[in-house]
């Protein structure tokens, strides 16, 4: 039981990526207050849990009766993630925008939690894929199932204190250092979306 409980932590941790989730946040709250980029924190963490539950109660049923195999849907969400990462390499950077844009909107604070540090960052298209995996119906009991959530949680819990904590981090670097983050992590992104991308093309063709 030790071992599972381990195995299954390593793997959340891998794919949630809670520390990969920190630049992110950083580059896209670096011109909020105090108050707004701990909104967004909550906010992202709250929209994260609950679409990584929605996928470990009913993401098998829902990719089975689409007929959606994994590789597929790995593959969208590389590609969908690599869309995003080259916008933070040539497009505006965020701080700049927020800069034009002044005080944001509940709104406008809620899609930035939503899109991109929930989706793809927290609850990526691999953290998906992986509660499915971790949660098959076929392989594991409903007490294993539980247990699975209870580790997705406490990951998810460490994610939230990692990002709270970026907010010490914002104050050294500042606007500027933001804006590079912002670049080299597109950078690093495109990368890990190509990844992805290439890796669900090669499953999905070797199935």
């Amino acid at each position: 039981m030790l071992n599972l409980l381990i195995t299954q932590f390593v793997v959340l941790w891998a794919v949630i990526d809670p520390i990969g989730s920190v630049p992110i946040y950083l580059s896209q709250t670096s011109n909020m207050t105090r108050k707004e980029r701990r909104f967004i924190a909550f906010k992202a963490i709250l929209i994260s849990l609950c679409i990584l539950l929605f996928f470990l109660v009913a993401g098998q049923f829902l990719l089975e009766a689409m007929q959606i195999p994994l590789p597929a849907f790995q593959a969208a969400g590389g590609l969908v993630l690599l869309l995003f990462a080259l916008t933070m390499i040539f497009g505006e950077s965020k701080p700049d925008q927020n800069e034009k844009l002044g005080k944001l909107s509940q709104a406008d604070l809620a899609a930035t939690a939503v899109y991109p540090l929930a989706v793809p960052s927290i609850a990526s298209p691999g953290a998906m894929m992986a509660i499915v995996m971790l949660t098959d119906n076929n392989r594991f009991a409903v007490t294993e199932q539980v247990i699975t959530a209870g580790i997705m949680f406490l990951v998810l819990l460490i994610t939230l204190m990692l990002l709270l904590g970026a907010n010490f981090i914002h104050k050294i670097i500042g606007h500027v250092g933001a804006s590079i983050i912002n670049r080299i992590m597109g950078l690093i992104l495109a990368a890990v979306a190509t990844s992805n991308l290439l890796q669900g093309i090669l499953d999905f063709y070797s199935l």
